[in-house]
C-alpha cells in the first residue's frame, strides 16, 4: 500500500502546481451591447450578507450556519443563472455573471460537501480538487469551474485581477468579496479585492530578507508579466513597496476559508 500511497501523493502535488492555461472557448466571445438590462444577483448578496464574516486579514464562511432555507435559495439562484443566456447581455454585465457563479457554485460545492478540511478532498480519487467536474449547464453547454476561469473569464477579459475576484474556499485565496459583482461595481470591487490581497501576508510577506509570495504569481505568471511588471503591479496596490525580490519563495493554504460561530 505503501508505494500507491507514494504515487498518488506525487500525483496531488503534480495537479496542485499545474496550473490551467487560459485558452479561450471562442462561442463565449460575443455580446450584446445594446442590451443594458442587468442580472439580478440581489440572492447571492443576501447570502454573503448573512454567512461572510471577517477576522483578521481573512473573510471567513460560516458554512456550518447556513439553514437549508439558505441552501435551497443558493442552488435556486444558481439554476437561475444557468437559464439565462450571458450572451445577450453586454460583457460588462457578463463579467459579473461569471464571476458570481464561480463564487457561488464554488459555495455551493462546500455546502454539499461539509464537513470538510479543504476543497482539494473533493473531486474524484485522482483529483486536485473539483475543477475539472461538469457543475453547471449554460446554453445548453456543460460548464467546469475551470471552463469559467481560463476559458471564458481570463482569456476574454485578460485582467490579471480577476484572480482576485473569483474565490477558491481557501484560506491562501484572494478573500471572497462583500458584494456581489455588477456590472456597476466590477472596477471598484476589482480594485478593493487587489489592494487587499497584495497588502495581505497571504499575497505578500516580506519578513527578514526574504519575500514570500502567493503561489497565485508563480501558478498565473503569464498573467501578471515578466518579474519586473509583476513587482510593478504589486506596488501599484501596496502601501509599503516590495524589497528584498532576490529571495522569492510562494506559499499557498488549501485550508477551508471556515469560520466559526464566534466568527460573527
Amino acid at each position: 500500500m505503501k508505494p500507491l500511497l507514494l504515487i498518488v501523493s506525487l500525483l496531488f502535488s503534480t495537479f496542485a502546481w499545474s496550473a490551467p492555461k487560459s485558452e479561450l472557448w471562442p462561442y463565449w466571445n460575443q455580446s450584446n451591447e445594446i442590451h443594458q438590462e442587468q442580472i439580478s444577483h440581489q440572492d447571492w448578496q443576501q447570502f454573503l450578507d448573512r454567512y461572510r464574516v471577517k477576522q483578521g486579514q481573512n473573510a471567513l464562511v460560516r458554512y456550518q450556519a447556513v439553514s437549508t432555507e439558505d441552501k435551497a435559495k443558493l442552488k435556486h439562484y444558481i439554476k437561475r443563472l444557468e437559464q439565462l443566456n450571458p450572451l445577450n447581455y453586454s460583457k460588462a454585465e457578463q463579467y459579473a455573471y461569471w464571476v458570481n457563479l464561480y463564487n457561488a457554485v464554488t459555495v455551493d460545492l462546500i455546502l454539499d460537501a461539509y464537513p470538510i478540511k479543504s476543497i482539494t478532498k473533493l473531486g474524484g480519487l485522482f483529483s486536485f480538487g473539483p475543477w475539472g467536474d461538469d457543475v453547471v449547464v449554460v446554453n445548453e453547454k456543460s460548464l467546469t469551474l475551470n471552463d469559467i476561469e481560463h476559458r471564458i473569464l481570463r482569456p476574454i477579459w485578460q485582467d490579471p485581477r480577476t484572480h482576485y475576484a473569483v474565490n477558491c474556499a481557501s484560506l491562501g485565496c484572494p478573500n471572497l468579496q462583500p458584494d456581489a459583482f455588477t456590472s456597476d461595481n466590477t472596477e471598484p470591487l476589482l480594485e478593493q479585492a487587489a489592494r487587499e490581497f497584495v497588502n495581505s501576508n497571504k499575497g505578500v510577506l516580506v519578513t527578514n530578507n526574504k519575500l514570500q509570495l502567493s503561489s497565485i504569481y508563480q501558478w498565473f505568471a503569464v498573467d501578471f508579466g515578466t518579474e519586473q511588471q509583476l513587482l510593478q503591479h504589486l506596488d501599484l496596490y501596496r502601501t509599503q513597496p516590495v524589497t528584498n525580490t532576490h529571495k522569492i519563495s510562494y506559499d499557498y493554504d488549501w485550508s477551508l476559508n471556515q469560520a466559526n460561530e464566534r466568527s460573527r
